[in-house]
This record gives structure tokens, C-alpha cells and sequence, in this order.
């Protein structure tokens, strides 16, 4: 089996803080938020320092209450985080495995499995997930972390075996040199939580998992009552000055709330409406105080959302955040959003996802939510973004706190400032100021499109004028996006802007509702009857020979039945290609499951397909030479086996197509190659592998762009006013813009290299 060098599970993980830059300065811009945000964490040593996870393998930092936020990467989706209850200076994050800060989240070591003990790194998976191959691994998936709060070296782990579903609680009383086993747990656990009033050499634990709520104790584990919920969503815990346990869960979309441990139950009731609840969380210190989560409270025929309070242990509860959730309402008066409510309403980023509530102080809080990350000072009484702050009259700018997938970064070629980042989930959004500041840019697209631009495309001799491909169906290529449902569900089109992108009307007239990720203008056709191409998510190639306003299905040749149809490039003598995506991720499915690459030379009326690189069936981008149209370069996805896949990577045909020669191997999960529009012979890459890379030899050799390590990358633009400066755009992680020419520092995480003769 393949194995890789190990260099920076051994070192520390470079993080953008103070005056501690990334190599190249690389920062985020764009308008903030925009994803969905979980596991917030309030440091018990200082409310201003939070941590924030996202579902898009970004984790995120605070210090200074929610002003500004630096983005960090542990190489997979941040499950929790956990400090030090002694050490302020000291964090604990698990991800792909348990991460450890020693400087306040500025660098991070892997702390479980040991280092010595990884064997290689598995990330076969379409998202290069990756997962560390560990021997000696006596504990398995650390699933929940506490920190004794007389002693850091002692540590308590609920840990165990995910696909077995086998769990046990362990303690290591020399800061995880060594683990005891201290019983089992009847499933894998998500909570542990350590009675800072128990005896230091006799400590009494809860641990809590999806079906149960245990106590540790000198006797053993057991399982204590639970209320009657089939699985609980979510629980929180605090402790009274005597020791004595305040429970909160929330299960079966029902709050609950016990302070005997778990003899009795009160349900949580917000009043007259049956009202849905979501996410709870209380003081550590200061246990009758809570917040709960919740949606669907009906009164008065209106349906709200917000959350409650309580500051009586669950007797009584008050509801702080009341928002009516039809999209069209007004925030209410004490919710202090940045854009998200001001563009898409107060429902669209819905009550919070998950709570957290200040160890020393019951009256700070956090909700995260699909979108947002709100924080409150007062108790609930006031509720303001932290995602995004206002910039000039009608701008946003992003605070750092990024959950976008962004697929282009794009230029009007009448007025540089004028500047477009193409996203998912929030549609377009423009920049008017070089990209200081953004606004959402989707006025007139069907609400039924709204929910991703996929690329837009300016006509380079008429000024304002700007087509785009939009879609409710997101993140595609990646195949969670086309098993949901069929395509011929999707929805969405092409638009049309002549005012540069400020409003748009449809202009898919022949074009059936489709997944429209990818628009191409032949520059010679006159501009007056301009020719389009567009790549249609299921259904193929569509054509228009009249500016946009009629188009017609042109598939001659094509032989996938519903040809995933993703990019499609036009090289200087006007032959086109179109990427046609996988299916199969494995190969099992065959040749109908391959990706593939098609060729025409008349203008898309017919096509023929262009032989893949041998071992290879997942094409992702493709670029051409625009001095020698016969070198082409691909990017390609490995296939979902072995270690680290097969077929992926970088390939090179000097013959268009008909042979092809792997340049790049060390990333097998590259999304797309960019040639600079300055010198041909500059190339530019990134991929799901934290890296984005650069050739400047034809792409025959490449090195890594020192200060990007955002685990999903999609693409490198360079910036055509600075030739050391590109954006990157990323699967949730925003937009990365930096130079390319920063110190290479050797903490930085980054791709794993392949041992030389593996």
C-alpha cells in the first residue's frame, strides 16, 4: 500500500493570528457566513475567545468577541472543541483526529493518534475525506473530550469503534501518554462532563450519548433515567455550587429538563403553540440558566422562531428571539443581523442549529445556524451578527467567518471594480469597490434558480452586458448532490443582465428546467447574434446562435443517457470539449458510470469522444494552451479505492487528447488547472487536498502555493492587475486571495507527499 510522509502530523498547523501572517498574506473575502455553522465553544477563561466549526472542514477562532475571525484547518469537519479548564493558552479539537493548541489556537499538533503511530492517511472518498490509519490505536474515534479541572494531565475520553458501535470511557493521567479503560458505554458517547465538586481522586462524571445519560462514579458507570425520547438531539449540562447537576436535552423535537439526576423530568413548554425544539445549552457555572432552540411556535396564525430562556432551571421561560418565519416579515426589533435577513428573510438561515452559553457568564451566548453566527451580551435581550459587519452604504464584508462554496471569481471587463464571486446556497454576489464590499446580485433570477450561480460570462465587446447559469440544485459535481433525486427534478436556467449583473431576466426559451452549471461565448460570433453553449447537469449541451434568447439541445455523439454535462472549453481554432461527470466513484458501475470527454469541431453538432487517461473516469476541469491548442491539460479525480485513489491528479496531452502523461500525482482529487491569460506558460491548480499548486514550465513540474491549506479547494484566478496575487475559490471555505510567491513556512499543513519508489 501506498504510504505517505508524515512531516505534518509531526509539526504544527500555521494559522493566520496577529501579527503571525500566512505565507502570502492569504485572507477570505466576500460577503461572510452564507453556510451552515456548528459546535460554538466560549473559552471559560475569556467570553471574547470562541470557537465555531463548520460542515465544510473550516474551524474558526475569536478574540475579540466575534469583531474578527481567523480560519483554520484540521483536515476534516470539526466535530468539537474543548479547553483547558486551567490553561487558557491550552485547546483541544477533534476532527480526523484529536488536535491540540498550546497557543491559544495559533498552532495545532495532532494529539491522538500519536503521530508515531499513523501508519498512511486513507482519502479515497469523492471528498477526500480523510482518515488516519493508526497502529497501535487502543482508543479508536475519540468521540467526546473533559479535562479535569485540578489536574490538565488527567483527561477523560469517550472513545470506541464508529462502525461496530462499541464505546468506552478512558482516563490518561499523564496528558495522554498512556490510557486506562474505565467501562463501557452502551453506544458511542458525545458528552462528558467532569463534577468540578467531587473529589479529585474520586471524580463523578456524565456522560451522555444519542439513547442515554450516564454517571461515573468509585462504583462504576450507570445508566441514569432519561426522558422519554427515542434520540436525543442535543443535551447540555452544568453544575451547582454543591455538586449538584442541572440536565437539559432536547429529544423528539421536545425539551427537558432535570435537576435530580434524571429522577424526575419537567417538559420544557414555550406556551399555548406546540413549538419544535432544536439545540439547548446552559452555564457550566451557572446551570439555571439556559437557552433553548425553536421553531413553529404558533400564535395568532403566525408561525415563530428564536429561542428561550431560562433562568429558573426549566420552571419558567421567556422568549428572547421571536421572529416570524414567513420569508417576507421583518426582523424583529432586538435581532441585529448583518445581509442574510435583509436579503433572503428571517427564516432562511432558521433557528439556531446549536447554543452555547459562557461557562462564567449565563448572559453570553452564541447561536450558529445555517447561515449566521449571532451572539448576545445581555442575556437574550439583543441578538447581533458576527459573520459579517456593514461596509459603506449598501455593502457586507465578512468578518472571516466564511461557510461559502464559491466556484469563480469573476472580472467585468468594462470596470475592474466591478467584481463577482458565483456561490452556492447565497447565488451571486457583486462587488463595486474592487471587492471591499459585496451585495447580492440576483435580482430578477426566478426564485426557483436562486439558490446557486454556477458561472457567469461577459460579453467582451458590449458593456453590461452579462449572461449567468443558475440552479436550485447545489454543489454539484459531488454525488450526494444527483442521488437525491433525479434530474429531471432539477430546476434552473440561464439569465440575462445588460445593466452589468445589477438585474437579470430569464433567457432559456428551448431550454428545459436543468441544472445549468457552465456557460461558454464563442468571442468570434458578432454580438449581435452571439453564440452560447451551456453545460446542462443531466441533459447535455445546449446551444443559442441569438444571444441567449433561444436554445437548442445538441447531444450528436453523446452516448451517456443523461450526460452530466459540467464545463466546457473552446480552444483558439474554436474546437469545443465538454467534461462530462462520473457517476461512479469506484469504477463498479462501468463504463456508463466512467467520466468522460467529448470533442467537436462544427460547433457542437456533433461530437466524438476523447480517449481518458488510462485508469482515470473522473475528469473535474480542462485547459487549453491558447498558443499550442493541442496541448491540453486535465484535471481528473481519483477513484474511490485503495488509500489515496487512483487515476487522479494532473494529465497532459500534447496531442489532443489522444495520449496523456500524469504531471501530477501528489494531489489526486484535482478540481480544476487555470492558465494565466499573461503567460501561457504559468499554471495554477488546487484540488480537496488543502493545497493549490503552481507550474511555471507548462505544467510539467509543480510546487505548492505556500499559505493556502483550506482542505477543499476549487480554483486558483489570478488576479489580472498583480501577477503574484490570486484568488482561490473553495467548497465552503470562501474566497482565498493572496500572493503566490509567500515564505514557504514548514509548520504549515499541506498536502502529504508520496514517498519517492512506494
Amino acid at each position: 500500500m501506498t504510504l505517505f510522509f508524515l512531516r505534518f502530523l509531526l509539526g504544527a498547523l500555521l494559522l493566520a493570528t496577529g501579527e503571525n501572517h500566512r505565507p502570502g498574506n492569504f485572507r477570505v473575502i466576500g460577503p461572510g457566513g452564507g453556510g451552515a455553522m456548528f459546535h460554538p465553544t466560549v473559552s471559560p477563561h475569556d467570553p471574547n475567545t470562541v470557537l465555531v466549526g463548520c460542515d465544510m472542514t473550516g474551524a474558526y477562532i475569536t478574540q475579540d468577541g466575534g469583531k474578527s475571525w481567523r480560519m483554520f484547518n484540521l483536515r476534516g469537519v470539526a466535530q468539537f472543541f474543548v479547553f483547558d479548564p486551567l490553561d487558557k493558552k491550552v485547546i483541544y479539537a477533534q476532527s480526523n483526529g484529536l488536535w491540540r493548541s498550546e497557543d491559544q489556537g495559533a498552532t495545532w499538533n495532532l494529539f491522538y493518534p500519536k503521530p508515531s503511530s499513523v501508519k498512511s492517511i486513507k482519502m479515497s472518498s469523492d471528498h477526500s475525506d480523510e482518515e488516519l490509519i493508526a497502529e497501535p490505536n487502543p482508543l479508536g474515534s475519540i468521540t467526546a473530550v473533559a479535562v479535569d479541572p485540578g489536574n490538565s494531565k488527567v483527561l477523560y475520553v469517550a472513545a470506541g469503534d464508529r462502525k461496530r458501535g462499541t464505546s468506552a470511557l478512558f482516563v490518561s493521567r499523564d496528558a495522554g501518554q498512556n490510557w486506562t479503560k474505565e467501562g463501557d458505554l452502551p453506544e458511542l458517547a458525545n458528552k462528558v462532563w467532569i463534577n468540578p465538586s467531587s473529589p479529585p481522586d474520586a471524580r463523578i462524571l456524565l456522560v451522555a450519548g444519542p439513547h442515554f445519560i450516564a454517571e461515573k462514579t468509585s462504583t462504576g458507570i450507570q445508566k441514569l433515567p432519561a426522558p422519554a425520547a427515542k434520540t436525543f438531539s442535543d443535551i447540555s449540562a452544568g453544575f451547582s455550587k454543591n455538586g449538584q447537576p442541572v440536565i437539559y436535552v432536547v429529544g423528539n423535537e421536545s425539551a427537558y429538563v432535570s435537576d435530580n439526576e434524571g429522577k424526575t423530568w419537567r417538559k420544557v413548554s414555550l406556551g399555548q403553540g406546540n413549538a419544535k425544539m432544536r439545540a439547548i445549552a446552559t452555564s457550566f457555572r451557572n446551570p439555571d440558566t439556559a437557552y433553548v432552540s425553536y421553531n413553529s411556535l404558533e400564535e395568532s396564525g403566525i408561525k415563530w422562531l428564536g429561542v428561550a430562556k431560562t433562568t429558573d432551571a426549566g420552571r419558567t421561560w421567556q422568549l428572547v428571539w421571536k421572529e416570524d418565519s414567513h420569508p417576507a416579515a421583518k426582523s424583529a426589533p432586538n435581532i441585529h443581523d448583518a445581509w442574510i435577513t435583509e436579503r433572503f428573510g428571517p427564516d432562511w438561515g432558521e433557528n439556531p442549529l446549536a447554543l452555547t452559553v459562557a461557562d462564567q457568564d449565563p448572559n453570553v451566548s452564541y447561536g450558529t445556524d445555517l447561515g449566521r453566527t449571532m451572539r448576545t451580551t445581555d442575556g437574550g435581550a439583543n441578538w447581533v451578527a458576527v459573520y459579517s459587519r456593514r461596509s459603506g452604504e449598501s455593502g457586507w464584508t465578512s468578518t472571516g467567518l466564511d461557510v461559502t462554496n464559491a466556484y469563480g471569481y469573476h472580472f467585468d471587463p468594462f470596470d475592474h471594480n466591478r467584481q463577482f464571486i458565483s456561490t452556492t446556497d447565497i447565488g451571486l454576489f457583486r462587488s463595486e469597490d474592487g471587492g471591499q464590499s459585496w451585495m447580492s446580485s440576483t435580482q430578477g433570477v426566478p426564485k426557483d434558480w436562486m439558490n446557486t450561480t454556477y458561472w457567469i460570462e461577459f460579453d467582451p465587446a458590449v458593456k453590461g452586458r452579462v449572461w449567468s447559469v443558475n440552479s436550485w440544485t447545489h454543489d454539484l459535481p459531488r454525488p450526494k448532490m444527483w442521488r437525491r433525486k433525479g434530474i429531471r427534478d432539477y430546476r434552473g436556467g440561464v439569465c440575462r443582465s445588460d445593466d452589468g449583473g445589477r438585474t437579470w431576466t430569464k433567457s432559456n426559451d428551448g431550454m428545459e428546467q436543468t441544472a445549468a452549471t457552465h456557460i461558454l461565448l464563442a468571442p468570434t460570433s458578432p454580438p449581435d447574434a452571439r453564440v452560447l453553449y451551456v453545460a446542462a447537469f443531466g441533459r447535455g449541451v445546449y446551444k443559442s446562435t441569438d444571444g441567449g434568447k433561444n436554445w437548442t439541445l445538441k447531444n450528436a455523439g453523446i452516448t451517456q443517457k443523461e450526460p452530466f454535462a459540467w464545463r466546457i472549453v473552446r480552444d483558439t481554432r474554436g474546437t469545443l470539449y465538454v467534461l462530462v461527470a462520473r457517476r461512479s466513484e469506484d469504477g463498479s458501475i462501468g463504463t456508463e458510470g466512467d467520466g468522460a470527454i467529448y470533442k467537436s469541431s462544427n460547433g457542437a453538432e456533433s461530437w466524438t469522444r476523447v480517449a481518458m487517461p488510462q485508469a482515470s473516469n473522473g475528469p473535474n476541469g480542462l485547459a487549453i494552451d491558447p498558443n499550442t491548442p493541442d496541448r491540453l491539460y486535465l484535471a481528473a479525480w481519483a477513484r474511490d479505492k485503495g488509500e489515496h485513489g487512483d487515476g487522479g491528479g494532473i494529465y497532459l496531452s500534447e496531442d489532443a487528447g489522444k495520449t496523456w502523461r500524469q504531471v501530477l500525482d501528489r494531489d489526486r482529487h484535482i478540481y480544476d488547472v487555470t492558465i494565466d491569460p499573461r503567460n501561457p506558460n504559468i499554471l495554477y491548480a488546487a484540488g480537496f487536498e488543502s493545497s493549490a499548486w503552481r507550474s511555471e514550465d507548462r505544467g510539467e513540474n509543480w510546487t505548492r502555493i505556500p499559505g493556502f491549506n483550506f482542505k477543499w479547494g476549487h480554483r486558483v484566478i489570478p488576479d489580472p492587475q498583480d501577477p503574484k496575487k490570486v484568488y482561490i475559490t473553495t467548497f465552503g471555505g470562501g474566497v482565498w486571495y493572496g500572493s503566490v510567491d509567500g515564505e514557504d513556512h514548514p509548520l504549515d499543513i499541506m498536502t502529504p507527499q508520496l514517498q519517492p519508489g512506494r
